[in-house]
């Protein structure tokens, strides 16, 4: 087993995050995602593992630390959600590009691709590029669509931020005036159609490439 989740409870003590690690270093598991909450005095933590080779003897070895109260095994996010699509951006393009892309990754989902999609209705240029900011925080994230009918300014540098930071998730706007289209790799004119390609951009039952597209990018 290559990758899995962990569900751990435990009591809300000083040390626990770093007991646990220093339990998953030893067995040479990589953590590819932790997210940790407290309520009352009892936390919660969710972490992605990969690189496990003897699940029963680690999950021995973490029963074995006094203030776990319960583990839980669990598929990966990745197995479950698969890829990312995020669409931000006004309400009706954002409402349209969802019908493309959810139709689109119905499609391909029963063919066996996991592909979810995540929409959020914002407005206002410091929404947008704080939403724009955080999707170098989430996991997951195959393409971002910005529908919208004007965008550009602090929208735009955050967008040149994620390309540069994070040359694999694919930028797709909606064609609209403001410089956050020259940041694109793909400027479609129709929102549902938006959706589609950004759904068959990243879906490995799909063949299209959108840097097959670069010089002529706009639809």
């Amino acid at each position: 087993m290559s990758s899995i989740s962990l569900t751990i409870t435990t009591k809300e003590e000083k040390g626990v995050l770093d007991e646990i690690t220093d339990v998953l270093t030893s067995h040479g598991v990589n953590i590819s995602y932790v997210h940790l909450y407290v309520k009352e005095d009892v936390g919660t933590l969710n972490l992605e593992l990969e690189n496990i080779n003897e699940l029963d003897e680690l999950i021995r070895d973490l029963k074995s630390k006094d203030f776990i109260l319960d583990i839980e095994i669990h598929g990966s996010l990745n197995d479950i959600f698969g890829k990312r699509v995020l669409i931000f951006g006004g309400g009706a393009q954002v409402s349209q590009v969802a019908v493309g892309a959810i139709t689109e990754a119905d499609r391909h989902n029963i063919r066996g691709e996991r592909i979810s999609v995540d929409t959020i209705p914002l407005v206002g240029e410091a929404n947008i590029t704080e939403a724009v900011e955080a999707v170098s925080r989430l996991p997951r994230v195959g393409v971002l669509v910005l529908a919208g009918s004007l965008m550009g300014g602090k929208i735009t540098e955050a967008v040149r931020k994620i390309k540069e930071e994070h040359e694999d998730i694919i930028i797709i706007t909606l064609n609209m005036p403001g410089s956050v289209t020259k940041e694109a790799d793909l400027i479609v004119t129709d929102p549902i159609q938006a959706g589609v390609m950004a759904v068959m951009a990243v879906a490995s039952t799909a063949v299209f490439d959108v840097k097959r597209l670069k010089g002529n990018n706009k639809f």
